[in-house]
């Protein structure tokens, strides 16, 4: 009989991520088929992910047709633009003055992408002293095609624990310490981060994990913080793709 995977449970997928239209790959666990497609970033660790089905920890839509899918088979998910990254919102189009780009010495195109204000932008159009920046995910309104392999379940409470804490903190494997023991998980991390991040993720690994009922993290000392400098207005600048 084959084995399903449901929610809550602790997977190891690999995935190729693509546009419906044009079979264009924009995300990938694999790196050859990375390197092949031109897309390899040589700050990516790639090769299998772990999470818990139904937490959020992928895009929301390929996380929620996951449920189901037999284990060891490689599956193909379609999911239409409202299950991947939204449709095309008319109130993400900004009018931005020219002049804002000009100060800060872009010369606004077509299809440039931007940051202006932390927020991540591609100039639409350009015409006299109005730019027009689309805040959109550059995927908004697309449909994707995901091709996944479920590669194994996870029984393996360390294993558990790290799934959950790589992908929250954004950190390398290499980087985490999993220690669990009489129901206590430790985890050594080589940086520190908010105190309110691991209360959340310490309320998530204990209802999640029975096996779990308490949770400490070790973090080197943090360094003292320069005081926060006034910021100008508006900033703009442009993003490196």
């Amino acid at each position: 009989m084959s084995e399903t995977v449901k929610n809550g449970d602790f997977v190891e997928i690999d995935y190729i991520g693509s546009l419906k239209d044009g079979d264009v790959v924009f995300d990938t666990t694999i790196e050859d088929i990375a390197k092949k497609e031109g897309i390899n970033d040589p700050k990516v660790t790639y090769g299998p992910i772990s999470i818990c089905l139904g937490q959020g920890q992928i895009l929301q839509g390929l996380d929620a047709a996951l449920e189901g899918l037999e284990v060891g088979k490689e599956h193909t998910l379609n999911l239409p633009p409202e299950a991947a990254f939204g449709r095309k919102d008319g109130k993400l189009m900004k009018l931005v003055p020219t002049s804002v780009f000009k100060k800060q010495g872009i010369n606004p195109q077509t299809g440039l992408q931007v940051n202006i204000d932390g927020a991540i932008g591609t100039i639409r159009t350009v015409t006299g002293g109005r730019t027009v920046v689309d805040f959109n995910h550059p995927f908004a309104g697309k449909e994707v095609m995901y091709k996944v392999t479920i590669k194994r379940k996870l029984t393996d409470v360390n294993e558990k624990v790290m799934a959950l804490v790589e992908l929250a903190l954004n950190q390398k494997k290499d980087s985490i310490k999993i220690e669990v023991k009489e129901g206590k998980a430790k985890i050594t991390l080589q940086k520190d981060f908010p105190e309110e991040l691991f209360n959340i993720l310490k309320e998530r690994i204990t209802s999640l994990l029975e096996e779990v009922k308490d949770v400490e993290f070790v973090t080197p000392r943090p360094e003292t913080k320069n005081k926060e400098q006034p910021k100008p207005d508006t900033k703009a600048e442009q993003v490196n793709t």
